[in-house]
């Protein structure tokens, strides 16, 4: 499920969301983060700039010494010709040595996955954060899901009773 945001959305240090991965917040919980570039075609980059980009299903996967996004869906660039990429092929990131090698050791012996949370730039740069997950099982999702209820439930009602403070006065 991509979120894409408007194209003028940009915070204050650069970063342009793209696209985020919000199915994942919702099945696993997140154990570590980081950033990793991305290795685009120059359609790929333009599409991305668009907002076309979907990291539903996609995951990261460690083979050779390197990090490769599978999965993740950029739609072909409209104004593209001949040249024009596949959508959903195999990308490579971009780590350092040292954190593929703990990464991959932490999906291979721990049982957690790795997937990628979400596209943005920083400046010209394309990156993504991607994550170390482990799954969430249905109880826990429920859990998850009354305390965001409450949450909101609690939200609304201090709006209400401060909005009845402000038209005492």
């Amino acid at each position: 499920m991509a979120k894409t945001p408007s194209k003028s959305s940009k915070s204050k240090d650069g970063v342009q969301p793209v696209a985020t991965n919000r199915k994942a917040f919702h099945d696993y919980f997140i154990q570590d983060r980081t950033e990793a570039g991305l290795v685009l075609t120059g359609t790929e980059v333009k599409s991305l700039r668009d907002g076309r980009a979907q990291l539903k299903d996609s995951y990261v996967q460690f083979r050779a010494g390197e990090a490769f996004l599978i999965g993740a869906h950029i739609s072909a660039y409209a104004a593209g010709s001949w040249s024009n990429h596949l959508p959903e092929r195999e990308r490579k990131l971009l780590l350092h040595r040292r954190e593929i090698d703990k990464w991959a050791g932490a999906v291979a012996t721990r049982g957690v996955a790795c997937v990628p949370l979400s596209l943005y730039f920083r400046g010209p740069m394309a990156k993504a954060e991607i994550a170390l997950v482990k799954g969430k099982k249905l109880h826990d999702k429920r859990d998850a899901i009354r305390v965001r209820d409450l949450r909101r439930e609690a939200d609304r009602e201090m709006r209400q009773r401060s909005a009845d403070i402000r038209g005492r006065t």
